[in-house]
């Protein structure tokens, strides 16, 4: 599986005949939005950002099955969804769009010990980065993935990953991609920063 991040909570996850788009954005943002043809896209939040929404779209709660590929979707009481799908025998999480700090037991269970979690780690107007450590310790993933820190061009404000990165008492180098097996996880959580495509 390769993992490519174009900022904000956009990811592309590609798998050997699957392609994955998770929470496109538009140019409002002040970057440019992702532009690749996907088999599978995702919204963490309702109403789809980022333009016409794709008829293989999926935007919110429910069980899914494509190409192999099983989603599930938990409610927030936002109007969010967070997903979690199994993908070349792991379990990815998306928190997406999460601004609640208190999410309830039932989904805390539901995604514990995911093999590889998105989380917003630029601070509000999602989770602080001290709610997005408390929840990592919670749901002890093997691997977190920063999404909707500050970067070049974007517009709102946002905080920087190495305050997060000092929050989780993690540290790690920006990369181009992540290119991960199931047999390479770690056993202990690990973050992950990539950089903008």
């Amino acid at each position: 599986m390769v993992i490519n991040w174009y900022g904000e909570g956009c990811f592309k996850i590609q798998t050997s005949d699957t392609v994955i788009l998770i929470d496109a954005f538009d140019s409002d943002t002040g970057l440019t939005p992702p532009r690749f043809k996907s088999d599978i896209t995702l919204s963490t939040d309702a109403p789809f950002i980022g333009g016409e929404f794709p008829n293989d779209g999926i935007t919110g709660p429910g069980s899914y099955e494509i190409k192999d590929i099983e989603i599930v979707g938990y409610p927030l009481a936002t109007n969010q969804t967070v997903y979690i799908l199994k993908v070349e025998d792991m379990r990815l999480g998306f928190l997406g769009h999460t601004v609640n700090k208190n999410l309830s037991p039932e989904i805390v269970e539901k995604i514990s010990g995911v093999d590889i979690l998105f989380i917003p780690a630029g601070g509000i107007p999602y989770i602080s980065q001290e709610d997005a450590a408390k929840l990592i310790k919670q749901i002890d993933p093997r691997l977190v993935v920063a999404s909707f820190f500050k970067i070049s061009g974007l517009k709102r404000k946002s905080d920087d990953y190495k305050d997060f990165l000092k929050e989780i008492d993690q540290k790690c180098e920006p990369q181009d991609r992540l290119t991960i097996k199931q047999k390479d996880l770690p056993t202990k959580t690990q973050a992950v920063v990539l950089k903008k495509v």
